[in-house]
Order: C-alpha cells, then structure tokens, then sequence
C-alpha cells in the first residue's frame, strides 16, 4: 500500500489566497442575497479574510482530518464567534452554515486548475477539502444551535422576570399579580423576586394575587406554599387574592391546607386587610402619588 502523498492544499491556499477569496465570496453574497440586509460587503469580506488566516494556520499542521488539534483553534474560535453573531442578525442555520460550504467550490476550482494533469491526486485533495470543510461546517452548525438554545434560554428568563412584577401598593404593603400557570423554575423567580422586595422596602404585608392563574392544582398550590412560608422567614405576612369559586372548590377537593393562611376574593378585599395589619388604614399619601 502506498503512502498518502503530502497534501498540496496548504501551499495552494497561501499562494493562491486572493483568488480563492475573491471567489468565496462571490458564492457567499450568492447564497445570502435575500439576506443581503443584515450584514454589509464590508462586514462579510473582513470575517472572510479573518476565516481564512487562520484556516491557513490550521492547514499549516498537515493533519486535514481533526479540527479539534491545537492548531485549529483559532479557526473553532472564530467559527463560534460567526455563528454567535449570525444567530443574533437573524441567519437561519442553513445560512449559517453556508459560510463554510460555499468555500467549498472556489478551492474546488483552484484544484482543477493546479492539478489538470494529475486526476489521481486531484481526486486525493478534493476528498481532502471536503472532508475538512464538511467538519468545519458541522461544527459551524452546532455552535449556532448552542448559541440559539442559549438566546432562548435568556429569553424565558426574562420573561419570567416580567411576568412576576412586584409592586408597592403602599408603605409596607407589596402586591405580586401572578399571570399564567406556575411551575417550579417560575416558582423560583417569584420567590426570589418577592423576597428581594420585601428586603429592600421592608415591607410587612405581601398581597399573592392570583387572579390571572387559570387553574389550581396540587402542585400549583405547593409552590404558593413554598412562596407563602419563605415569605414568612423574611418577617412578612401573605395574603392570597383572587380566589375564585371554582379554585375554592378545586383546593378544597384536593385537600390543599390553606388554613394558616388569609385569603380574599379580590386585590381590593386583600388590599382593606394589609392596611388595617399596617395600622395605615388613616388617610395617606399613595407612594405611586408622591
């Protein structure tokens, strides 16, 4: 059996660099054009030069089979960073991608002409850039998927944080209107968001007003618990609102022990009993007034 000969890529792509990217780039604009708005020629053209240096260094290793060496980190760094950046401009992954796969055909090309006279070695460097190139895309592809499921991530956080506003109806009296069912991550941002509050304004009282949680189940009703029992670790009293009749009926049916714990049919109805725990309920000057 043979032995490989030495890949001629390495010299072909340093020797002949402005050509193969005057050539990428023509694919890449090719493959964006109905995207063409969310980036400028200025911007592709300088990841463009900026991929191939240090594509040019990954080659320069001679091993064109494992992008994860050494050599080639600059070459994963960079492709990780497109990928980041192309996921936030709005780049499906296909387009994404496409920055790797569309390099595929101009260095395509460079070979033919290099090695016209040598189908056997032009048929050896053409399985070698596809395979490499195909890697690099792949990889391409997972770090945009990471960086999607990293934006989503951060984007269910924050709108747990918005859909758990904390409100300061009065001195000493907070109000937390809850929307949407409970579950244990937003249980989570609740708690820690009405704990925070009640620190900062020293509050007594918390009004839980669950007037816009559709039902009320068992585990619904532990994580108010939870909520509730913190609350009072924290040196301040709940007051749950928002108890419709067919929730009343539904907690007593699962025998949920709400005992301990006041509850209203409406904000306004929570909001008499604070002030009166308070002793605010003198007239007053509302802080949202001030």
């Amino acid at each position: 059996m043979t032995e490989a000969r030495p890949s001629r890529i390495p010299d072909l792509v340093a020797r002949r660099g402005g050509d193969l990217l005057s050539g990428w780039l023509a694919q890449q604009r090719a493959a964006i054009s109905a995207h063409a708005a969310l980036i400028s020629d200025a911007e592709l053209e300088d990841q463009s030069k900026s991929f191939l240096d240090a594509f040019r260094a990954g080659l320069a290793s001679g091993d064109l089979q494992d992008i994860d060496r050494a050599e080639w980190a600059d070459a994963r760094n960079f492709l990780r960073d497109v990928s980041r950046s192309r996921a936030l401009q709005g780049f499906r992954p296909s387009e994404t991608a496409s920055f790797i796969f569309s390099l595929k055909q101009p260095l395509f090309d460079l070979l033919r002409k290099e090695l016209a006279k040598d189908p056997v070695n032009l048929a050896e460097e053409t399985w070698r850039v596809s395979t490499i190139l195909d890697r690099l895309g792949l990889y391409t592809t997972e770090a945009y998927q990471a960086m999607r499921e990293e934006i989503i991530v951060r984007q269910q956080q924050e709108l747990l944080e918005l859909s758990t506003p904390v409100v300061q109806l009065w001195e000493r009296i907070l109000a937390l209107p809850l929307v949407g069912t409970l579950d244990s991550a937003r249980t989570q941002v609740v708690m820690e968001t009405l704990l925070e509050r009640i620190v900062e304004t020293g509050s007594e009282v918390a009004i839980i007003d669950i007037t816009g949680v559709p039902t009320v189940d068992t585990l619904v009703a532990q994580h108010l618990l939870k909520t509730i029992a913190a609350t009072r670790l924290m040196g301040a009293d709940c007051i749950i609102s928002g108890i419709r009749p067919q929730i009343a009926q539904t907690i007593v049916h699962l025998g949920v022990d709400l005992g301990a714990v006041v509850t209203k049919a409406t904000l306004a109805d929570a909001f008499a009993v604070a002030l009166e725990r308070t002793r605010a309920k003198t007239p007053g000057t509302p802080l949202a007034a001030r």
